[in-house]
């Protein structure tokens, strides 16, 4: 395929998703969730439409997305990086909250193009779910909180997974920047966790358009975990030990949730593929926000910062779950 015809295809997917989210906002009146008077009215009593009879305990739908819209940011910034070496745009980031820095990684030295590929792919999709998040919460959206996808800190974030899931030694420094292979457990720390959490969120969403929304993200963050779990196992069939360190994130990342069993690696029974993460019915795992905060806060405590966002997330959502 030449060069011509896949900047066409590039660009006509961006205007295919472009139109996408001005569709959605048409249907929301081109105002997002709304913030009148600094309140947020999206899923409150006395909405209109389908937030009439929006539930008056629990979070509302501007708080689920706007923690989804924390989640997209990390992944954005893990992914910029990897493919451009550098951040987001500095308009991307502002909010309500308190708007942190990041502390970044690098480009990472694809060897092989198809990995590449794949990279950049993602890295769209992921700048594209926080462009559309922002644009449906309108001035309710939650500005950046600090990040950390660090590549060189003994103690950042991905070391600290790292070391926890027995990958590197304590002091050692995991740089999820260094190869291919090192690039996509990264992303496999990432991947399920997104998956899981917009499972989980969507029997809270009252309004069915941010549902419809939510579930289309969803879609896509799954398209991506597999995406990443079939080229990490194909990659491992000729090196076990990159298989099994699947194995060995997804069972620190289930220590760290709850105390259920709801997490898998990518090796199945009889060391064949596991490329879906499923439960006795075939479905996918659902995580509750305070789960997730667990697994990216890397801690079991009820804590409201640490791990990949070192500050703390932006909006109401920001406790995890605490569990023995």
């Amino acid at each position: 395929m030449n060069a011509d015809l896949l900047k066409q295809q590039r660009d006509d997917n961006r205007a295919r998703k472009l139109a996408d989210r001005r569709f959605f906002l048409r249907r929301t009146g081109g105002v997002g969730l709304g913030v009148v008077g600094g309140m947020v009215l999206g899923a409150c009593n006395g909405g209109s439409g389908d937030n009439a009879n929006a539930q008056t305990s629990g979070p509302t739908d501007a708080e689920i997305l706007n923690f989804a819209l924390n989640l997209e940011y990390l992944e954005a910034q893990f992914y910029h990086y990897a493919v451009f070496g550098t951040g987001l745009d500095a308009a991307l980031l502002t909010g309500v909250g308190t708007q942190g820095a990041v502390i970044g990684g690098h480009a990472v030295p694809f060897s092989d193009p198809v990995v590449a590929q794949y990279a950049r792919e993602i890295a769209q999709d992921e700048l594209e779910h926080v462009q559309f998040l922002r644009s449906a919460l309108g001035a309710a959206a939650v500005a950046q909180p600090a990040i950390d996808v660090s590549a060189t800190d003994p103690n950042g974030a991905f070391s600290t997974a790292a070391h926890a899931a027995g990958l590197v030694a304590a002091g050692q420094v995991f740089d999820p920047y260094s190869s291919d292979e090192n690039f996509l457990l990264g992303a496999f720390i990432f991947e399920d966790v997104g998956v899981t959490a917009y499972k989980g969120a969507s029997p809270l969403i009252q309004s069915k358009t941010f549902l419809e929304a939510a579930a289309g993200i969803l879609a896509v963050e799954a398209y991506h975990a597999g995406l990443i779990r079939t080229t990490l196992y194909a990659k491992g069939v000729a090196t076990p030990s990159l298989r099994t360190a699947t194995v060995a994130i997804s069972d620190a990342r289930d220590s760290l949730d709850n105390s259920q069993d709801d997490d898998q690696g990518i090796i199945g029974t009889a060391d064949t593929s596991n490329i879906v993460p499923a439960d006795s019915n075939g479905l996918a795992y659902s995580r509750s926000y305070g789960d997730v905060l667990n697994i990216v806060f890397l801690s079991k405590d009820g804590v409201t910062q640490g791990g990949f966002f070192p500050r703390g997330v932006n909006g109401a959502l920001n406790m995890s779950s605490p569990y023995a």
